[in-house]
């Protein structure tokens, strides 16, 4: 893209060493150029408008669709190919006259459309899905109070807490950049892909079918087809034959229900259940793909299988084979909200009552592989990463600049008192919120210092595994146990403190990966700064409104017991965090895993997931030759099910095969076409599917005009939900 190639004289070999332009990362040295053209715009109309524009339209579709059953995330992506032949639009038709604002000339159109410009748009556009997440964490936190709970917060303090809860990892990512984006060998191999699409994009077309062409026809063909599965004939999102050829058969249901069972021989020609959850299977590689195969056939159709019919374990024939719901001993649904006092605290009479909190032997399973990902993926990245990590995070500090780093110096560099100003602000603002309004979030202020306390502490270890291994170990299981020992009885004060623990580090991850981008396009670092801070206080803004028109418009939203058959309005991902609310909040972990609860046994999962990866690494210093031993991922295997629930198998099965053909088949004898359109093909069916969708509930939705047929009465698999333990009977 540049013009202006950095190429000295003929250096001295002392000098050579110093200004030597090669990156020591060879990845880099294929992906990221060594050019930059400082001159070319970046401050211009056509970035604030698309930007503006696209954060607020992705923060408001993403939110719109975390409430659905399969809810979609929109990710930069979609903005990244989409937003390209608009920018040359206007790059084409806005006037170019210049004006002059005091000493600083002006102009709409300062000439063509240009790469830094695309880069910053895609910025505001990741800023708008919440890195990447759909909507902002913390969002979750008003929608369990007010949708689960059926108590009340106010708009003033979600709107604290959500901003707060997003901004507050800045503060210290950003006096972190000097350790981790600077160095050379801090390379973030995730940005790279990036950096290869805008390049992409970038190249000159020459074939009678364009990118902006093919990306037209099939989003055109994305919005129209999702007419059917999403109104007409809804029974397309799940075709779960096995359940038509049997009925009647409790086993044959578990077995072939693709939304409430294992989801044997389920069939999707919906594009929502393809891409939930799990994002765009056609962006992922193949290699990723086939390890989270290998787990999801292991912990699906072979560990849960044994648990449930061959070994009752934890009595699970009382309960659905799989389900994210909380149940008695007995089988029947637990009344959460018949434990919790006016205070809004565990009643420890009304608990007692009702007896121990039982699960599902899938969502038990799936805290104890939760438990062992978390351990194997420190063992596993200390072990087969350690030395790595540890010789480029010295030669960080030992090796000369690299030529991006030199490239940035041109630029202004973000001055320090900019991150403390803004770490300071935030977390005085988060003390009121803990003090004045702690009546609506439960949490005390130290609780508030501790949380902050422990992000800070694990930012830069993590953002440095993920900077050289692009693994990120999530802190969330960590936050919500460490919350639960310490403050039980208290549903909200957990979550809270799970949000500033977690979700601030994992903001400051994202804000740090970002900010590698554009170190490797050479956008100016207050550009990026700027950018990201307020595209993420529109989306986290415009996120709560969304959510709070929602949760007061939709009757029984999220409550699927009183809502239709066939109602989208489920909130999968806002039961299981309800669910963990109670689980580590309101009952605590001594009551779920601990002495006083049926779960004990699973702490074992946090040793055998600890143990495991140093028996691979074992077996690989002892077997150098076998090339296959290190290939045993075993964080990706134990985790490959971790978005499970409220992802369920067809979404997985369905999400596998589409990847497969694409990245493995088409990938390999038509890469030509897959380097051409892949990701635009990727982008164009996300895009197509929310348009629509949004259609769709504002044509239809809101008169509440619906359509009654066989294809519209679900996927037909009733008796999945139903135990098999003998006078239980099915849940109402």
């Amino acid at each position: 893209m540049g013009t202006l190639q950095m190429e000295p004289s003929p250096p001295t070999t002392t000098e050579k060493d110093e200004y030597d332009d090669i990156s020591p990362i060879e990845e880099v040295r294929l992906t990221v150029t060594n050019t930059d053209d400082p001159t070319v715009p970046v401050w211009t109309f056509r970035m604030w408008f698309l930007g503006l524009i696209s954060c607020a339209l992705l923060s408001f579709v993403n939110q719109f669709f975390a409430y659905r059953t399969e809810p979609l995330v929109i990710t930069q992506i979609t903005v990244q190919v989409a937003v390209l032949p608009i920018g040359h639009f206007l790059a084409a038709v806005l006037p170019r006259s210049r004006f002059r604002v005091r000493s600083r000339i002006f102009s709409l159109n300062p000439g063509p459309f240009n790469m830094k410009e695309h880069v910053l748009i895609s910025i505001f556009a990741n800023a708008g899905s919440a890195f990447g997440s759909g909507s902002a964490y913390a969002v979750g936190i008003v929608t369990i109070i007010k949708a689960f709970y059926g108590r009340k917060i106010s708009f003033l303090a979600s709107w604290i807490l959500i901003i707060t809860t997003q901004v507050l990892g800045y503060g210290w990512a950003g006096l972190l950049r000097k350790y981790v984006i600077e160095p050379a060998h801090m390379w973030w191999p995730g940005t790279l892909v990036q950096v290869s699409l805008f390049r992409a994009l970038h190249e000159k077309e020459e074939r009678s079918l364009s990118r902006a062409k093919f990306f037209l026809i099939a989003l055109i063909c994305s919005f129209s087809w999702y007419l059917f599965p999403g109104y007409l004939f809804s029974t397309l999102t799940s075709i779960s034959w096995v359940c038509w050829a049997f009925p009647k058969s409790i086993t044959a249901h578990q077995l072939g229900s693709g939304m409430k069972g294992l989801g044997f021989g389920a069939v999707t020609l919906d594009w929502t259940v393809v891409a939930s959850f799990l994002f765009s299977p056609l962006i992922c590689p193949f290699f990723a793909i086939a390890n989270i195969f290998a787990g999801f056939v292991l912990i699906i159709y072979v560990v849960i299988p044994i648990a449930y019919w061959g070994l009752d374990l934890y009595s699970a024939s009382k309960f659905p084979i799989f389900s994210s719901r909380l149940f008695t001993s007995q089988g029947k649904q637990y009344d959460i909200l018949a434990i919790v006092n006016d205070k809004f605290e565990l009643d420890p009479a009304k608990y007692r009552q009702q007896g121990r909190i039982n699960l599902s032997i899938f969502f038990a399973l799936t805290y104890g592989f939760g438990f062992a990902t978390i351990a194997s993926t420190l063992t596993h990245v200390g072990f087969f990463y350690g030395r790595e990590i540890y010789e480029r995070y010295q030669a960080s500090y030992k090796g000369k600049e690299d030529v991006h780093t030199r490239l940035m110096r041109r630029y202004k560099d973000i001055p320090s008192w900019w991150f403390y100003i803004l770490l300071g602000g935030t977390l005085a603002v988060s003390l009121v919120l803990c003090t004045v309004l702690k009546d609506q979030v439960q949490m005390p202020w130290w609780g508030l210092l501790f949380g902050c306390a422990i992000a800070f502490l694990f930012t830069l270890p993590i953002s440095i595994i993920t900077a050289t291994t692009n693994q990120t170990p999530g802190l969330n299981i960590i936050t919500e146990y460490v919350m639960g020992i310490i403050l039980p009885g208290k549903p909200i004060a957990n979550v809270c403190f799970k949000t500033y623990g977690y979700i601030s580090m994992a903001q400051a991850v994202s804000f740090l990966s970002d900010f590698k981008l554009g170190h490797y396009m050479k956008i100016p670092p207050r550009s990026m700064f700027l950018v990201q801070l307020i595209g993420t206080i529109i989306a986290g803004t415009i996120n709560l409104a969304v959510a709070w028109w929602l949760l007061n418009s939709i009757e029984n939203i999220c409550n699927d017991n009183l809502l239709p058959a066939d109602s989208p309005w489920t909130c999968p991902g806002d039961r299981v965090f309800f669910d963990a609310s109670v689980i580590w909040g309101l009952v605590g972990p001594q009551r779920m895993f601990g002495n006083l609860g049926n779960y004990k046994a699973m702490n074992w999962f946090f040793l055998g997931g600890a143990v495991g990866p140093i028996i691979v690494w074992l077996f690989h210093r002892a077997f150098p030759k076998q090339s296959w031993i290190p290939l045993i991922n075993l964080p990706v295997l134990l985790g490959a099910t971790g978005a499970m629930p409220p992802a369920t198998p067809l979404n997985y099965s369905a999400w596998i095969s589409v990847g497969t053909i694409f990245n493995f088949f088409v990938f390999r004898y038509r890469k030509k076409w897959w380097q051409r359109y892949n990701y635009i093909l990727s982008a164009a069916m996300d895009a197509g599917v929310a348009f629509m969708a949004v259609l769709l509930y504002f044509s239809v939705g809101m008169e509440n005009k619906s359509i009654t047929w066989w294809g519209t009465n679900g996927e037909h698999c009733d008796r999945a939900t139903c135990p098999t333990a003998k006078g239980i009977g099915c849940p109402a």
